[in-house]
Formats: C-alpha cells, sequence, structure tokens
C-alpha cells in the first residue's frame, strides 16, 4: 500500500474529479485518510459487498467450499488490479500523476461486481426479461446504482463515491436508451421458454440514472464526452444485436484486464481442482490453439506449465497459477489514443498481442468447459426460473408483497410518476441466491413456510 503522501498528492490537481455528488463535511477525529481510501473503506463495509459472499461467480454456491464466489473473486480481481499499477508505475514514470492511488483501483477493482443479481448470468437474463418493457437490467449498469443511490450510506446518493471512482466502474458509459436494438420479438408464452441468446442485457448503464451519469461526466469536453459515450454495432457475437460502446476509462481499462486474468487464471485453477478440466483439453484447447505466438517465454510456459497445473502435489498447482497470473500482469502497458483530450481517457492499459491472444484462449477454455457444463447450465437455468417467478409475483401486488422499505420506495416513484418498476429489481438483484431460493419456496413451495426474516434489501 502506498504511502498517504502518495495517496493525498492528487487533491493538488484535477479536483473536479474528487468532487462527491454530495458535499460532505464529515469531522472525524485525526482522520488523515485520502478520498480513494474513503471510498475503498464505504464499497468494503457496505450490505451489497457482503452479499457477494453468497453470490454464485462460475459454480454455484453450495456445491464445493473450495471454489469462488462473486467476493473471493472480487478480492483477487482487486489484488490483482493492484499488481498490475504497481508494474505500471515503474515502466510509465511520466504517467504516475494516473497511478498514484492504489486505493482507488481496489475500490473500483472492490466493487465491479456489486450490482450483479443472484444466480449469475441466469439471473441477470431473467431480470432483463422482466423488464423488457421499463428498461431493461444488467450487472454493470446495476454496479453503478447500487454505488449512486441504493446503498444506505447516504439518504438517497449511495456510497456518495468520489466522481473518478465511479467513472472507474463504468464498463459501458452509455445509456440503455443508446444501445438498445429492438429485435422485435415476441414475448415468450411461458417462462421456462426463455433462451439467454435471445434476450442478450444492454451493457450499459439504465436511462434512470442518467442525471447521475451526466454529474460524472460533466468535467470533459463536450467533444470527449461525445466520443466516450459513442458506439458501434457488435459483430464480434452474432447473439448480440445492441450496440456497443467503444471505450473505457483508464481506471476502467486496469480493472477490466484484472478482471479477464481472474476469470481465465482463477476460474480455470477451480475447473481443474473440481475435475472439470483435464490435461488433455488443455493440451488440444489451449498449447495446440497457440502456435502462431512469437513471445519466447510465453511459448517456453505454455508449453511446460500444464504438468504443474493438473499435478496433484498443491504447491506446483499454484506455482503454475502464480506464475500465469505474473506472466499476465507483467505484460500490460499503456497505449495512448490522441482523439480525447482528457488524460483519464486518452489512456488505456492494454496487454501485449501474444498475452492477449493467449488470455482469449484461456477464457475460452473456461466457457467450453465449465460455464457450458450442462450442470452448470441446469443451475443457470432453475434459478432464472426462480428470478422470474418472483419478479411476476411482486409485479401483480408490489402493496401487498413487497416488505415495508421496498414498498415505501416502490410508492414513490409511482407516486412521482417514475419507473417503479425499477424498484423490484433493485429488491430482486439484491438478493443472495441462498435468500431468493428460500422466498421462493414461501411463496410457491408446497408446504406452508413459516415468516422468514425478509433482512435482503437494497
Amino acid at each position: 500500500m502506498p504511502d498517504n503522501t502518495i495517496e493525498s498528492s492528487d487533491t493538488q490537481q484535477n479536483s473536479h474529479w474528487l468532487q462527491r455528488l454530495l458535499g460532505e463535511d464529515k469531522q472525524r477525529r485525526n482522520d488523515h485518510r485520502s478520498p480513494f481510501q474513503r471510498d475503498r473503506a464505504r464499497i468494503l463495509h457496505s450490505a451489497a459487498f457482503r452479499r457477494l459472499q453468497a453470490k454464485t461467480q462460475v459454480l454455484g454456491v453450495g456445491m464445493n467450499d473450495f471454489y469462488r464466489t462473486r467476493l473471493t473473486h472480487s478480492l483477487e480481481v482487486s489484488q490483482i488490479g493492484t499488481g498490475i499499477t504497481a508494474q505500471l508505475r515503474r515502466k510509465y514514470p511520466e504517467l504516475r500523476y494516473l497511478l498514484n492511488s492504489m486505493s482507488l483501483i481496489e475500490s473500483i477493482c472492490l466493487a465491479h461486481d456489486i450490482g450483479h443479481p443472484p444466480f449469475g448470468h441466469g439471473g441477470e437474463v431473467a431480470l432483463n426479461y422482466m423488464m423488457r418493457h421499463h428498461g431493461g437490467f444488467e450487472g454493470n449498469g446495476q454496479t453503478f446504482r447500487i454505488l449512486t443511490r441504493l446503498e444506505p450510506y447516504t439518504p438517497s446518493w449511495g456510497m456518495n463515491l468520489t466522481r473518478r471512482t465511479l467513472l472507474g466502474v463504468m464498463k459501458y458509459p452509455a445509456t440503455h436508451g443508446q444501445l438498445f436494438v429492438d429485435q422485435q420479438r415476441p414475448d415468450i408464452v411461458n417462462h421456462r421458454q426463455l433462451k439467454p441468446s435471445e434476450w442478450p442485457p444492454v451493457k450499459g448503464l439504465f436511462n434512470d440514472d442518467k442525471p447521475i451519469i451526466d454529474w460524472v461526466l460533466a468535467p470533459l469536453s463536450e467533444s470527449d464526452r461525445q466520443l466516450f459515450i459513442s458506439s458501434e454495432q457488435s459483430h464480434t457475437h452474432l447473439d448480440y444485436p445492441h450496440l456497443k460502446t467503444r471505450y473505457k476509462s483508464f481506471d476502467c481499462s486496469i480493472m477490466e484486464l484484472a478482471d479477464d486474468i481472474a476469470y481465465a487464471v482463477h476460474d480455470l485453477e477451480d475447473a481443474i481442482v473440481m475435475g472439470i478440466v483435464n490435461q488433455h483439453q488443455w493440451q488440444r484447447d489451449v498449447v495446440e490453439q497457440l502456435t502462431e505466438i512469437k513471445d519466447q517465454w510465453l511459448i517456453s510456459e505454455m508449453a511446460s506449465i500444464g504438468g504443474k497445473l493438473f499435478s496433484h502435489e498443491h504447491h506446483l498447482r499454484k506455482d503454475a497459477i502464480g506464475t500465469l497470473v505474473n506472466g499476465f500482469v507483467t505484460a500490460i502497458g499503456i497505449s495512448a489514443n490522441p482523439q480525447f483530450g482528457e488524460d483519464l481517457l486518452k489512456y488505456n492499459a492494454e496487454l501485449e498481442p501474444d498475452f492477449a491472444a493467449t488470455l482469449h484462449v484461456l477464457k475460452q477454455l473456461v466457457f467450453k468447459y465449465v460455464i457450458r457444463k450442462p450442470e452448470i447450465q441446469m443451475l443457470e437455468y432453475k434459478g432464472q426460473q426462480i428470478v422470474m417467478e418472483l419478479f411476476e409475483a411482486f409485479a401483480s401486488d408490489p402493496e401487498r408483497l413487497l416488505p415495508v422499505n421496498t414498498r415505501e420506495r416502490w410508492l414513490a416513484e409511482r407516486n412521482e410518476g417514475n419507473n417503479s418498476m425499477r424498484v423490484i429489481a433493485d429488491y430482486i438483484s439484491g438478493m443472495t441466491d441462498g435468500f431468493a431460493s428460500r422466498l421462493h419456496q414461501q411463496l410457491f413451495g408446497s408446504k406452508a413456510a413459516g415468516i422468514m426474516e425478509l433482512s435482503s434489501e437494497q
């Protein structure tokens, strides 16, 4: 952790990025923390962050006590993110002013998954479908909403984080309305027929939060702002019909690389330990796919590391995992886009081409053998059904079924002519996997259940 001299030096410049939506005058005894250290504390101590311990990362919560949840994944992303930042500070001393706070990167990495609903992608698609006529749902958009509106650190401005931290969590900085492409699909007749590939969430922020989005982007020049939120048609995935944003902030680019490395390497480790991926698959789907790479270190490591990865001696596997993570972290550099005037947008962290190709192959391995595994898809499907049925129940009679605080929010939004259905999505997305399952059992189970404690509100 850098000392406070480094952490606080940013207060001498670009003060607009340190501003908070709600002005603060907290008189804490001998509190010498930097603004970003305060942000990190607010995230770590939030209820939304704690709930990540009981939300699915890839393998379902409760299947085994070894592998990762959303919480442990977020901690690993944070560790990798600070490692990337430390490496970049050594490589680019002239850009040290952009890299002067480890707490900033920690905050963004810790918060990046905070808005993901129960049951992983299944829960996300389910909420998106149920919100199809009300602005949609997407986990990253919900993350921004929790940080800026829902987490009760303040009465109505969420955690009241600094502007730069909020810019860093904007993975897709445009709104649903700017990115949505209507496929003219008819509504499904039965929830059990919902196919995720036909209802992909728009990767963006919610229209309901546009005033706060505008506040975050206010320091940008008009040309920078328009370029930053610009989009293009996605050609990478045939099952993703919507527009995609093209740019991310510098801090966000570090977080995204840390997230991808954690997903590809640490989730691969889970799969190896669980026996889901074997050495033959590794050889065929990774080593043999990387015949075009030229980096000598990478060629040597990928040819030999399989023996350690699949060793029955745990320390050898851990050494191999550490080697892979270190290889990716040290292969990251900084590129510049002269179209932007603002340095936080002009510069982005990026992997060297051979390492980017290798990371992509590892991600594809995890997707093929873990994400698409029928047993995993069955859990995701079941979660999908639970979320849709909960939403349908609450939407049918919110004043009767919603818990008191959520009902008051729903009534306030309805009475002001706002999107009251967003309140229902907020409530369900904040649930853990177990809470959603128990609540579903209480509402729809054949046996009469006792009154459960409704403690999962946002």
